[in-house]
């Protein structure tokens, strides 16, 4: 091919791409996400904030929907694989999850829910005084979810895990001494402790927390690839602009102010499950914490 032939393709392909972007951008986009079983959750209401700043900053006509029934994270990922009932999900990735869905590889929480603070029971404050090592904290059992993949990064670390479905049932687990501690997000724990219903004698250890690196990714169905794009777009905005960043401010400051976390010791377990794709390497993306 000679000189101007290729010059007349690369015109071509641009006025295609031009072509194909303004149809993407022009669109009215309907999105329906997994929905809440408590319209209060602030796991549910930040990503969904933070989903309306990202399609706003692209200038498109979109609706926001939950879906008609209430969906198990499980549930709803293998329904968006299936691409029936919802057509995004926000979930923590790992290497299954991005073969089997398209992953919007910009992290929702920044890294939030890799820090874990330790929820226990009253009566067991004084042990927890006592550890002075990862090694230590091992010989405990925490509580985790049967489905998430915390539960295998910890168990990959040498805890012994002690697992069941549902929020309410691993509170009463702790709650009635059927494991010694319950690992719980920063983004997430003050909350949780703060809304409990007839459970009592729990808190937030002072001293302690455990910290991985993961991500809370959007998720869309392998085939939504204009979705994705959207969505990707909107995001790198929101972050150029400074708008992303505030909204994190703005909804999760206050719980980071009160963890403390340089009053804590935080050991460090890894995560094998984390795609080589994560973007680790742009620190803009992640809450950055000085903790000596």
């Amino acid at each position: 091919m000679n000189r101007s032939n290729r010059s007349n393709l690369l015109v071509l392909c641009s006025f295609v791409w031009v072509l194909s972007s303004s149809h993407l951008f022009a669109a009215s986009w309907k999105v329906t996400y997994p929905k809440a079983a408590i319209d209060s959750d602030i796991m549910t209401n930040y990503p969904i904030e933070l989903l309306s700043l990202a399609l706003e900053q692209t200038g498109v006509n979109y609706e926001l929907h939950p879906s008609s029934n209430l969906l198990t994270k499980v549930k709803a990922l293998n329904r968006l694989e299936d691409n029936r009932e919802v057509n995004l999900v926000w979930a923590m990735t790992n290497k299954q999850r991005e073969e089997d869905l398209l992953a919007i590889r910009i992290p929702l929480f920044k890294g939030l829910i890799g820090w874990r603070l330790l929820m226990i029971r009253d009566d067991m404050s004084d042990r927890f005084r006592y550890i002075q090592s990862l090694e230590h904290l091992i010989k405990l059992s925490p509580i985790q979810g049967r489905d998430w993949p915390d539960t295998k990064i910890l168990r990959s670390n040498g805890f012994d895990v002690v697992v069941n479905l549902g929020q309410d049932n691993l509170i009463n687990m702790l709650a009635t001494a059927q494991g010694d501690f319950y690992p719980r997000s920063l983004a997430e724990i003050w909350h949780e402790l703060e809304t409990l219903e007839g459970v009592e004698g729990l808190s937030v250890q002072p001293t302690l927390g455990i910290h991985y690196p993961s991500a809370v990714y959007f998720f869309v169905n392998q085939n939504n690839r204009p979705l994705a794009h959207l969505i990707e777009v909107g995001l790198e905005k929101a972050i150029k602009n400074g708008k992303f960043e505030a909204l994190f401010q703005k909804t999760y400051q206050d719980y980071i102010e009160r963890a403390k976390l340089r009053e804590r010791t935080f050991y460090q377990l890894d995560n094998t499950f984390l795609p080589e794709q994560t973007p680790l390497q742009r620190k803009e993306l992640w809450f950055q914490q000085a903790l000596q």
